[in-house]
């Protein structure tokens, strides 16, 4: 008898540390937007693409863990040091809602955005070239590199993980050129 209880308490006990140890690390997310105001140290504040401003706490603690691709943080700007109003970016955070925490930001190109919302038509894997049918009815064209950086279900991804399916719905924001641009962000949910 004691066997049994003593196996099923420690079944119970490895679940508890599991589930702890799951919740321990924070996925990493991304949005765009226009930093509006900072308080060093405390809050950001970002006028999103997406419409809503929205304030982020500055993330300070380094007991916590993220899942957050080493190529996206190399390329990003830790939230206390960066410290441009007025920049274009993208915000890599976690938490949701009004509790948001600021991990990162990525100044975006200083000339113009070209934004468009659509549906993936195509996507030539070797080329690494995303084709998209935006309403009203035009088609684009958009480079994907190792720089371009997508938001997904599962959080903030670089483009050459970036695998999407004919059908999929999209939000790109491109460096402007003429022709075919580069992808700079993909919002692809």
């Amino acid at each position: 008898m004691f066997g049994r209880l003593g196996t099923f308490c420690l079944l119970i006990g490895c679940f508890s540390l599991c589930t702890v140890w799951a919740t321990a690390q924070e996925v990493v997310h991304a949005l765009t937007g226009t930093v509006t105001s900072m308080n060093p140290g405390k809050t950001i504040e970002v006028d999103t693409d997406d419409g809503p401003e929205v304030e982020f706490k500055d993330f300070t603690k380094s007991n916590i863990s993220l899942e957050f691709d080493k190529d996206l943080r190399a390329q990003a700007t830790s939230a206390d040091r960066f410290n441009t109003k007025g920049t274009h970016v993208i915000v890599y955070y976690f938490g949701e809602g009004v509790q948001r925490t600021a991990v990162a930001l990525q100044g975006l190109a200083s000339g113009s955005l070209k934004r468009t919302i659509g549906t993936v038509v195509k996507f030539d894997k070797h080329q690494r070239l995303l084709t998209v049918e935006s309403t009203p009815g035009g088609v684009q064209s958009f480079h994907i590199d190792s720089k371009t950086v997508v938001e997904t279900s599962v959080g903030a991804v670089g483009g050459r993980r970036f695998d999407p399916e004919k059908g999929d719905q999209v939000r790109v924001t491109a460096a402007s050129a003429q022709g075919t641009g580069t992808a700079l962000f993909i919002y692809a949910k």
